[in-house]
């Protein structure tokens, strides 16, 4: 009898071991990685046959703004849309790289050198002295090259900054003559745009510049791709808080059993199937309790409150895992709730202090500059000290510059000329 239990309790171990040597990538991948994640265990065993969640698995490309609900087009009306071939920057360009503007061997290069040197925005950062040594040209040849970009589409492209693209794009507004000159002098001036406001052409000048294009490749930057939220976290009249899994997107495993044969081969691989079913599971259950946890733990935020201070180390203790596996755990899933879809990362801060987190202040922050004077944008020192009076704690003004650049908020400086463009 203790022989008996000894050998149930070695393979109870084996398929734990199993289970878990497939729980962890399967656990570490997004939502939407997770039939990628899991293609290795599928093509090693003849005996499973994995259904995606959705059987479109390029669906998850689908614009964010055409699956809210922003356009209504049924289901396959979604998905035929994405059929539709679209050209990127790079295949627009391609095409203009011929005569008339540039006829010659010599101008298609530099204008390809160009090209190849744009940066996410479509300027030009080349080392144009190099490509021009090379080629045993001046710089002024390059030059005369690439100021033809000032007629290919998107007008403003391979510009070397701002000003430079909006004076490519002046060239081909409909701005009128009396309007041109003050224009140039407002866009080679823009950190002093507010010195021109009471010049007659003002207002006509405002206009056009309001619609250029800023920056120069912004109708081709792509969509963010759909992001799947693994949790929703919802008030419903009857429970109150809920932290539901979303079931739709995962993919179910069948395991073919009908084989008319016993052999250890098929045993083996039913082992395996059933191994990687319960690892699905498992992710399931881990990521159901991290919900919990995270409503426990923020539940203010989900009453409309701020995200409190919540470390690694207190879930990883709740699991009895290391903090470094709970981190992949939580890496690239996301939790939708009705004040929007959110990393499950953010709701983990550093705390500042034992009662303040660095997402309250960010909160603080983002919600002093929205009610900011506008001809006065405030400095990050004047920042500081609200920030310091509020919260009572320590910190210097190269903290406020650093979250102002994670919150995507331009300093003061530059605040104050995209107000006076608005």
């Amino acid at each position: 009898m203790a022989a008996l239990r000894q050998t149930q309790s070695v393979e109870n171990k084996h398929k734990l071991s199993n289970t878990l040597r497939n729980w962890l990538p399967i656990l570490h991948s997004s939502l939407g990685d997770l039939n990628e994640a899991m293609a290795p265990f599928v093509e090693s065993n003849p005996l499973i046959e994995l259904s995606s969640g959705y059987e479109e698995e390029f669906e998850k490309r689908i614009p964010k703004k055409v699956l809210s609900g922003a356009v209504s087009n049924s289901r396959t009306e979604q998905i035929e849309a994405l059929t539709i071939q679209h050209r990127t920057l790079y295949d627009v360009l391609d095409e203009q790289l011929e005569a008339p503007l540039f006829p010659t061997p010599l101008s298609q290069e530099i204008a390809a050198f160009v090209v190849a040197n744009l940066d996410e925005n479509g300027y030009y950062e080349g080392e144009t002295q190099t490509f021009c040594d090379k080629k045993n040209i001046s710089e002024a040849e390059f030059e005369k090259v690439r100021l033809r970009f000032a007629f290919v589409e998107p007008v403003g492209i391979a510009a070397k900054n701002l000003a430079e693209s909006f004076l490519f794009q002046l060239d081909n507004s409909q701005i009128s003559d009396k309007a041109y000159l003050l224009a140039l002098e407002v866009i080679n001036n823009l950190q002093d745009i507010h010195d021109y406001a009471d010049k007659d052409d003002f207002a006509e000048v405002m206009h056009v510049i309001g619609k250029f294009r800023n920056p120069p490749t912004i109708d081709f930057q792509e969509e963010s791709a759909q992001i799947v939220a693994d949790l929703m976290i919802y008030f419903n009249d009857e429970d109150g808080i809920e932290v539901k899994l979303n079931d739709s997107y995962y993919p179910s495993i069948y395991i073919n059993t009908d084989y008319g044969v016993e052999h250890e081969y098929v045993s083996q691989k039913i082992k395996e199937a059933k191994s990687l079913v319960d690892a699905l599971d498992m992710r399931k259950a881990t990521l159901y309790k991290v919900g919990l946890m995270i409503v426990e733990y923020q539940y203010a935020f989900f009453t409309g409150g701020a995200i409190m201070p919540l470390t690694l180390k207190t879930l990883a203790d709740e699991f009895g895992h290391n903090p470094s596996t709970i981190s992949r755990a939580i890496a690239n899933k996301y939790i939708a709730c009705d004040r929007g879809i959110f990393a499950m990362k953010e709701f983990f801060t550093t705390a500042i202090d034992e009662d303040v987190s660095n997402a309250a202040i960010k909160e603080f922050l983002g919600g002093v500059v929205k009610q900011e004077n506008r001809k006065k944008p405030l400095s990050d020192m004047k920042l500081l000290e609200m920030i310091r009076d509020k919260f009572k704690v320590t910190m210097v003004r190269r903290t406020i510059a650093k979250y102002r650049k994670q919150l995507n908020i331009a300093g003061s400086s530059e605040r104050k000329k995209l107000y006076h463009l608005h």
